[in-house]
């Protein structure tokens, strides 16, 4: 049992210092984009999986988005609303030019995790607060996306093959999704039958929202720096 919760432990703390200079476009990823020229459809879906599984932020706001989620269809209701969010802004940010300062929407996803780990906790309901959980997740997707858009605004896309390209880059966005959440599923499952889960869901909540605020600080810092 002591272990399944080390596992996830470590899991949410290696995704998250590890992955927290590697987010991003970089590499030869950086440069494919920025010397490709027309619909690259296979490449693109690849290039949004890829930036998904290594989207620690991303994740991290998930696992606390289906923590205590023991239904599938409750799992399926937001995740999918989650995706509609991002979508949404994905596209919007990219094909429609509408620009956001990376710093501040990457410091409003650290605050989604922070929101999300502070409900988990029942800080909400403590302070007599009742807030409308799918409406939150849809909202905070919304700012998922933007991030996601912030990171391919910066290489400055070909417009030839723009939009076939965006929309196999959000398609695999949601693929990366979907492996990545099945991962964090099937850990939950094997973990919250156990005494372990009941033992240490609140410290896992806490180690999730002390994450959402060091990224805070992290792109805060960015932006009074930059």
């Amino acid at each position: 049992m002591k272990r399944i919760f080390i596992g996830i432990f470590g899991l949410f703390s290696v995704m998250f210092c590890v992955s927290l200079f590697a987010h991003g476009i970089t590499g030869p990823d950086q440069a494919f984009l920025l010397s490709n020229v027309g619909t690259q459809i296979g490449v693109f879906i690849y290039l949004g999986a890829k930036h998904m599984v290594t989207g620690y932020d991303h994740l991290l706001f998930l696992a606390g988005v289906i923590f205590f989620l023991y239904r599938l269809k409750d799992v399926a209701v937001y995740v999918t609303l989650f995706a509609i969010g991002h979508s949404i802004t994905l596209l919007l940010g990219v094909l429609g030019g509408l620009h956001v300062n990376s710093y501040i929407v990457d410091a409003i996803i650290g605050l989604s995790i922070v929101y999300k780990a502070f409900e988990n906790v029942g800080g909400f309901s403590q302070m007599g607060l009742r807030i409308n959980t799918k409406a939150a997740v849809l909202i905070f997707g919304f700012f998922h996306g933007f991030g996601l858009a912030t990171k391919l605004q910066d290489l400055a896309i070909s417009e030839e093959g723009l939009l076939p390209n965006m929309l196999s880059f959000n398609l695999g966005v949601e693929v990366g999704q979907l492996l990545a959440l099945s991962v964090i599923l099937v850990a939950f499952n094997f973990w919250r039958p156990t005494q372990s889960f009941i033992k240490h869901a609140y410290t896992v909540n806490i180690v999730l929202m002390g994450s959402g605020f060091i990224l805070i600080g992290y792109q805060l810092t960015g932006y009074f720096l930059a």
